[in-house]
């Protein structure tokens, strides 16, 4: 009998589209799909230098209960990113050291929980990207069943198993996998957009060439007054 808690078969992003992801900013992608899917500001990387780019495994728990966790470990692929709703639950890490290397040697691609951590200090060092609401010493329970492979809310944003997840020291992105490849055109477009524009700032234009038009628009200029 299958489990009505546990989907192990869904489609993820392509590896082509996460590798071609994995070259732009979290912020490009934030931007080009419209200022949507983007975690709230509360789950950050544990270490600054932190980034990744995978498909999302989600895992659902109950506050402070981290037993669907090991399970998702064992389940997952390699490269997939475990997007952890945890309820923003601080008062139990869900996650520590030993579970991180096993991710690790695993080969995912990293974690994102909407919840505790902890082992900071070796989390650091690790060299595998991590990102959370932040750390707490005590440990979890191992006790209830959550659900794997099913969509969930992280950070305010809805995830279906297999989006593309992105993120870095801004924090995280989350794209429908369905919209990765029309995505992809924009954020190459965005960037190189931006580069001319910081060349031109870098040169003394610094007056966006929009801005007397967007306050005219306002009501903060009038149609013959200029900056």
């Amino acid at each position: 009998m299958t489990s009505t808690n546990i989907n192990r078969n869904f489609e993820r992003v392509s590896a082509e589209h996460v590798a071609q992801a994995s070259r732009y900013q979290a912020a490009i992608f934030a931007d080009v799909n419209g200022r949507r899917g983007a975690m709230h500001g509360r789950i950050v990387a544990v270490e600054p230098g932190m980034k990744l780019a995978g498909p999302a495994f989600t895992v659902d728990v109950r506050p402070g209960d981290n037993l669907m966790i090991h399970a998702a470990i064992a389940l997952a692929r390699p490269g997939d990113v475990l997007v952890i709703d945890g309820k923003s639950d601080m008062t139990a890490a869900l996650m520590g050291a030993l579970m991180m290397n096993a991710c690790k040697v695993r080969h995912l691609a990293g974690v994102v929980v909407d919840g505790a951590v902890r082992d900071r200090e070796e989390l650091e060092s690790l060299g595998f990207p991590v990102f959370s609401v932040g750390t707490n010493p005590n440990g979890p329970t191992k006790n209830v069943a959550g659900r794997i492979g099913m969509p969930l809310s992280c950070g305010g944003v809805t995830v279906y198993p297999g989006d593309l997840v992105v993120a870095d020291v801004d924090g995280v992105v989350v794209l429908e996998r369905k919209d990765v490849p029309a995505l992809l055109p924009l954020a190459a477009k965005k960037e190189a957009d931006e580069a001319t524009r910081m060349n031109q700032i870098q040169r003394g234009n610094t007056s966006a060439s929009w801005l007397e038009d967007a306050l005219r628009k306002a009501g903060a200029l009038s149609d013959s007054e200029h900056l």
